[in-house]
C-alpha cells in the first residue's frame, strides 16, 4: 500500500512539473487551469496525509507559507561579478579593440536585454533546486530559497541531460502589469504606492512570509550557467541547453557575428524597449565562446569578456516655478514641482513629484532653479539635478512646509517613514472629501450617481462632513446644486437608500479605517460578526486574524478610540446601514465552481456584475480581473469587446453567455 502511495505522489509531481513547463516555458498548456488545480490539490492532500514522503522540491512548495525571520548569509562558491558599463558606441568599440589584442580568432557575441531587477544565484544538485542566494556584495549574499520557490519561472526540478551540480544566475523582476496591480491594491488600502518595479522586486524577495511573496507574482529570467563541468563550448549553446532543462530564457537574446550586429541590436531595443511588458535599462553583451572568455579572464571587479551598454535616460532642462503640496486621502503630503512646460520622451511635462522632504534636501532646490528632468523608469517625470550656474544670488533654498496647506494643522513625521502626514483626518478638507468619495465607490457602498464633483459641492455647501450625513440628505437640498436636475437628485436619493442593503464587509471597507483594504475587511468580518464586536476587540485578538499585523491592529484600535468615529457609526446604524454580518453573507450554496475562475464582460442584462461575482463566490468559484491563461470562464453580455477577442485568441477559455452561466450553477433566471 505504502509503495503505491509513494508512486502516486511521485507520478503527480512529475505530471505537475510537466504541466508547469508547458504553461510557463512553452506557452502551450494542454490541460485546463481547473484540472491543474485539482491535480495540485490531490498532491497537497496526499503529502499532508503521508509526511514521510516530503520533498522540498515538490511543486506544492510553490504555494509558500513558510516564515523566515532571519535570512542566513551564504558565501558564493563562484563570485558574482559586476559588469563594466558603456554609454556609447565608442566605449563598445574600445572594448572590442581590447578583446582583439588578446584573441586572434574571430569573435562572436551574445546580446541580451539587461533586465531591471534583482540578481539571483540558483544552485541545482541532481536536477533539484537546492539553494537560492542574492547577489549581496558579490562574495556573499542572503539565502532566500523559500521565497524563490514560489516564483513560477524558477524550475524546482529539471528535465533532460543536465550536469550533476551547477549554478544558474539570473534576474528576479516584476512586470509593469503586476507592479501596477500591487500599487493599485496599496492605494485602495490607503498605503503609499511603491516607487519602481526594481526596488519592489528586490524588497519582495526579503519578505518573511513566502506566501506573501507568491502574491507579488514575481518573474524570473535565467541567463548564465556557472559550474565546474560545462556541457557546451559557447554561451549561446548553454542558453539553449538551459531552456531544454526547464529554465526560462529570454526570447529576445541574439547571437551576433560581430560588433556591428551588436550595435543594430542595441539601436533596435533603444526604441522598442518601451513596448516590452517589463523594464530594461540597457543591453548586456558577452563574448560567446567559453574558451575565449577564459583567455580574457577578469579584472578585480568585472569579467573582461562582458560589457553592459546602458541606455541614456531622456533628460531635459527647464525652470522650477514653485513647489506646491498635495494632501492625499490618507493625509500623506506630497510635494510637487511645478515646471515651465518642456517636451520630454514625446510628452509635455509640467509637473514632477518630489516625493518627500529628503529628496528636496538632497537636490538642494532653490526658488526658480533651472532643473534637469528625466522620466524615471521611462514613465514618471522626476528632477535629477540642478543647473547651479543659472542660479541667482538672491534665490533662497526651499523649506519644507511645517503645517498642512489645507487646514493649517502641524504636520507629523514618524521615524520609520519619509513622508509627512496631516493628523487632522476628520476635519482636513481633502481627507474629509476623500473619505466620502471612498465610501460611495464601487467596491465599497457603490452609491451610483454620487460622484466626486457632487460630493465636493455638498461639502462646500456644508451639507455633508462624513458618510453618515449622506443618509440625512433630501432631494430639496440637492436640487440647488450646479447641473442638478430633479431626476438626477432622485437617483442619488434612491442610490443612498439602496446602499443600506450593502453587506457589512463592504461597509467596513467603505468607512475608511487606515490600512483596512477590501481583503482585510473581509477577513475581519469572518472573525467579528458586528461592528460592536470589532469595536471592543483587543490588539491581541486582532493580530490573531490572518493578514492582520500590529500596524493594522493599532490603526483599527485608534479608529475606535475616536469619539467622532463612534458617533458616525451610531448614526449609520440608526439609518439602517448594515454593520453586522447577515445570515447569508458567508453562505456557500454549493461547491460546483470550486477551483474555477470567472470574469464578466460586456453589458449584462440578466444580472448585475456585482450580483454575478457574488454568485461565483457563493458557489465556490473565484473572480479575477483580467483575461489570461489562468481564466477558466469568460461570461459575455452585449457588446463584449477586447476581452472576448483576447479570450478567443488564447483558445483555452470557456466562453459563456449569461444563461449558460446560470445553467452552470443551477440558478433560475
Amino acid at each position: 500500500m505504502s509503495h503505491n502511495i509513494q508512486e502516486k505522489i511521485e507520478h503527480l509531481r512529475r505530471e505537475i512539473n510537466r504541466h508547469n513547463d508547458q504553461y510557463y516555458l512553452l506557452d502551450q498548456p494542454d490541460i485546463s487551469d481547473m484540472e491543474f488545480d485539482m491535480m495540485l490539490k490531490e498532491l497537497q492532500d496526499l503529502e499532508a496525509q503521508y509526511p514521510e514522503y516530503y520533498d522540498d522540491n515538490s511543486p506544492t512548495m510553490r504555494v509558500g507559507g513558510g516564515i523566515t525571520k532571519i535570512f542566513p548569509t551564504t558565501a558564493h562558491q563562484f563570485r558574482m561579478y559586476s559588469l563594466d558599463n558603456s554609454y556609447d558606441f565608442n566605449d563598445l568599440e574600445d572594448w572590442e579593440k581590447r578583446i582583439i589584442k588578446t584573441i586572434s580568432d574571430p569573435v562572436e557575441f551574445v546580446a541580451e536585454l539587461k533586465y531591471d531587477g534583482a540578481s539571483i544565484s540558483l544552485l541545482y544538485e541532481n536536477g533539484k533546486l537546492v539553494q537560492a542566494v542574492t547577489r549581496g556584495d558579490g562574495f556573499q549574499g542572503d539565502e532566500i530559497t523559500a521565497n524563490v520557490r514560489t516564483i513560477a519561472d524558477v524550475p524546482l526540478t529539471l528535465t533532460g541531460d543536465f550536469p550533476k551540480r551547477f549554478f544558474m544566475r539570473g534576474e528576479i523582476f516584476l512586470t509593469r502589469k503586476n507592479f501596477d496591480k500591487i500599487n493599485k491594491t496599496r492605494t485602495d488600502e490607503g498605503l503609499d504606492p511603491f516607487m519602481n518595479p526594481r526596488n519592489t522586486a528586490s524588497g519582495s524577495l526579503k519578505m518573511q512570509d513566502s506566501s506573501e511573496v507568491r502574491k507579488r507574482r514575481l518573474s524570473a529570467v535565467l541567463y548564465q550557467f556557472v559550474g565546474e563541468e560545462t556541457p557546451a563550448t559557447s554561451h549561446w549553446e548553454l542558453l539553449q541547453k538551459a531552456a531544454g532543462w526547464g529554465f526560462k530564457i529570454s526570447d529576445q537574446a541574439a547571437l551576433c557575428r560581430n560588433i556591428d550586429e551588436v550595435k543594430e541590436f542595441i539601436n533596435y531595443w533603444d526604441t522598442q524597449r518601451h513596448h516590452l511588458p517589463f523594464e530594461i535599462d540597457g543591453i548586456v553583451v558577452k563574448v560567446n565562446h567559453l574558451q575565449q572568455q577564459k583567455q580574457l579572464g577578469y579584472t578585480a571587479k568585472s569579467p573582461r569578456w562582458a560589457m553592459a551598454y546602458k541606455f541614456k535616460a531622456e533628460k531635459a532642462e527647464t525652470r522650477l516655478d514653485k513647489v506646491t503640496y498635495q494632501v492625499g486621502r490618507t493625509g500623506a503630503i506630497t510635494p510637487v514641482a511645478n515646471l515651465q512646460p518642456v517636451l520630454l520622451a514625446g510628452t509635455v511635462v509640467k509637473r514632477a513629484s518630489l516625493h518627500n522632504e529628503d529628496i528636496i534636501k538632497k537636490l538642494g532646490l532653490h526658488e526658480n532653479d533651472y532643473v534637469y528632468v528625466e522620466k524615471g523608469g521611462e514613465i514618471i517625470p522626476k528632477i535629477v539635478g540642478v543647473n547651479e550656474e543659472k542660479r541667482t544670488a538672491d534665490s533662497r533654498e526651499i523649506e519644507y512646509i511645517k503645517t498642512c496647506p489645507e487646514c493649517g494643522t502641524e504636520l507629523i513625521k514618524t521615524e520609520d517613514q519619509a513622508i509627512h502626514f496631516c493628523p487632522n483626518d476628520l476635519h482636513c478638507p481633502p481627507q474629509v472629501v476623500g473619505r466620502m468619495i471612498h465610501y460611495v465607490s464601487r467596491k465599497a457602498l457603490n452609491i451610483e450617481n454620487l460622484g466626486s464633483e457632487t460630493i465636493e459641492q455638498l461639502y462646500r455647501e456644508k451639507l455633508v462632513e462624513n458618510p453618515a450625513d449622506f443618509y440625512a440628505l433630501t432631494k430639496e437640498q440637492l436640487l440647488p446644486l450646479e447641473r442638478m436636475a430633479e431626476k438626477s437628485a432622485q437617483n442619488i436619493i434612491d442610490g443612498i437608500k439602496k446602499s443600506k442593503e450593502i453587506p457589512f464587509e463592504k461597509v467596513l471597507f467603505g468607512i475608511g479605517i487606515k490600512h483596512v483594504g477590501e481583503t482585510v475587511a473581509k477577513k475581519l468580518v469572518k472573525n467579528f460578526a458586528s461592528i460592536d464586536e470589532l469595536k471592543i476587540a483587543t490588539t491581541e485578538e486582532l493580530i490573531q486574524v490572518e493578514d492582520i499585523g500590529e500596524k493594522i491592529a493599532e490603526s483599527i484600535t485608534e479608529f475606535f478610540n475616536n469619539p467622532e468615529n463612534i458617533l458616525m457609526l451610531e448614526r449609520l446604524k440608526s439609518y439602517g446601514v448594515q454593520l453586522e454580518k447577515g445570515a447569508s453573507d458567508n453562505e456557500v450554496l454549493s461547491t460546483v465552481l470550486e477551483g474555477k475562475t470567472f470574469l464578466f464582460t460586456g453589458k449584462l442584462s440578466l444580472f448585475t456584475r456585482d450580483a454575478a461575482e457574488e454568485m461565483v463566490e457563493k458557489h465556490g468559484g473565484k473572480n479575477i480581473s483580467a483575461v489570461s491563461k489562468n481564466l477558466n470562464y469568460l461570461v459575455v453580455g452585449e457588446k463584449a469587446g477586447s476581452k472576448l477577442k483576447k479570450a478567443q485568441d488564447i483558445g483555452t477559455i470557456n466562453i459563456l453567455d449569461e444563461q449558460q452561466f446560470l445553467d452552470l450553477i443551477g440558478e433560475p433566471v
